[in-house]
């Protein structure tokens, strides 16, 4: 069977989506990768999988340009005639299930890893997107042959609150899965050293960048000695995107490292020792929590939708400050400082949580279970498969 995945970018189908990729090639599958132009759009081919590049720019408005990308779509589709379509954010699951359904494809997985700008801004454009956002979605999403992917239950009861999609086609599953055997501890360092803290996310304002750098400059007037280290790359098809020139302001005030983007993320979680997302996004579960938390690190986030699935009980397995509030999160800080035995513990809780609810495994077997639903057939062509090997 045919599998074509559909996001805005190469580098999120690449970094969050490969996995699940794979485990459908060597079930014998044929599996399509679908973007806009990027650089990461060359590595599919290594493993076996095609690329196809979709001009699209994420941030266009314009209805003229938004029309051809949705015809481009749909060409690709009556092309390439998946089985099942499979769209990753809100954009693309609006644009993907209207051209999924003019290309008579079979059966459509959306997943919607969070709300996205439109719900997640208080910004002008922000509001006077949302209802026409909502039409859309309420208008592609909830067809018979299709099935929503949300990552936690805040996202489902809103969907269903707001009658965007009815109850019985969403399905909830936390995260999009950390590999446990990239991700692991590492031994605790002997001897006394700074505190080191790292944020990784794109640089937009709504995860707390902001709120992390004057926490940074608040610590500091202390006279405290705490690395704060920066993992992330300007968004520019974001609106609410810091630029490089201020992330360079920040590292030419002496507040922070700024990695920019990081590939290897297993080594830079193992060498700091806390990390800290005072996210007020509306987020889906923020993967570098994930990883962070199978790395045993101590989590600081926020007490919201998506943080608190992996942070859920403030004390245990983490610790939660108040959204858009620099002094509440240099407060945590300055408690692990203080504490570095809770440091420990606040890991090590947080590795069995990633243990056993965030495993790449089984997020991979739990979508394609959804992917069952929708095709029975395949679950039968995946058991012959599996006698004939």
């Amino acid at each position: 069977m045919k599998f074509v995945f559909y996001a805005n970018t190469d580098w999120y189908l690449y970094n969050f989506r490969l996995s699940t990729a794979r485990q459908l090639l060597a079930e014998g599958h044929d599996v399509v990768m679908l973007s806009p132009p990027g650089e990461y759009g060359a590595r599919f081919a290594e493993h076996g999988m095609r690329w196809v590049q979709l001009p699209m720019d994420r941030a266009s408005l314009n209805p003229l340009r938004e029309m051809q990308t949705i015809r481009a779509l749909t060409r690709v589709l009556r092309d390439e005639r998946p089985d099942l379509l499979h769209n990753f954010t809100v954009k693309c699951a609006i644009y993907g299930a209207l051209a999924a359904r003019a290309a008579r494809v079979p059966a459509v997985v959306n997943a919607v890893a969070g709300m996205g700008y439109v719900f997640a801004s208080d910004a002008m454009l922000a509001r006077t997107l949302r209802p026409m956002v909502k039409l859309l979605m309420r208008g592609t999403l909830g067809h018979k042959d299709s099935r929503l992917i949300l990552q936690n239950p805040d996202d489902a009861d809103a969907f269903v609150r707001a009658r965007l999609v009815p109850q019985q086609h969403i399905r909830v599953i936390r995260s999009s899965g950390v590999n446990l055997e990239r991700f692991v501890p590492v031994e605790p360092v002997a001897e006394p050293r700074p505190l080191r803290v790292l944020l990784a996310a794109r640089l937009l304002w709504e995860k707390g960048i902001g709120e992390y750098i004057e926490a940074a400059r608040l610590l500091r007037a202390q006279g405290r000695n705490i690395e704060f280290l920066l993992a992330g790359s300007p968004d520019p098809g974001n609106p609410r995107s810091a630029s490089r020139e201020q992330a360079q302001a920040w590292v030419a005030e002496g507040l922070v490292d700024w990695r920019g983007h990081v590939d290897d993320m297993p080594s830079l979680m193992r060498s700091v020792d806390v990390i800290a997302l005072p996210s007020y996004y509306r987020e889906g579960v923020p993967k570098s929590l994930i990883e962070a938390a199978a790395c045993g690190l101590a989590i600081v986030t926020t007490n919201l939708p998506g943080c608190r699935e992996v942070v859920s009980d403030d004390g245990v397995d983490g610790l939660h400050v108040e959204p858009r509030c620099a002094r509440s999160l240099a407060e945590c800080i300055a408690k692990l400082d203080d504490d570095r035995e809770l440091v420990r513990r606040l890991g090590d809780c947080a590795r069995r949580k990633a243990m056993e609810h965030f495993d790449e495994q089984m997020v991979i077997r739990r979508t394609i279970e959804v992917y069952d639903e929708l095709l029975p057939r395949r679950k039968a062509a995946a058991r012959a498969h599996a006698r004939a090997a």
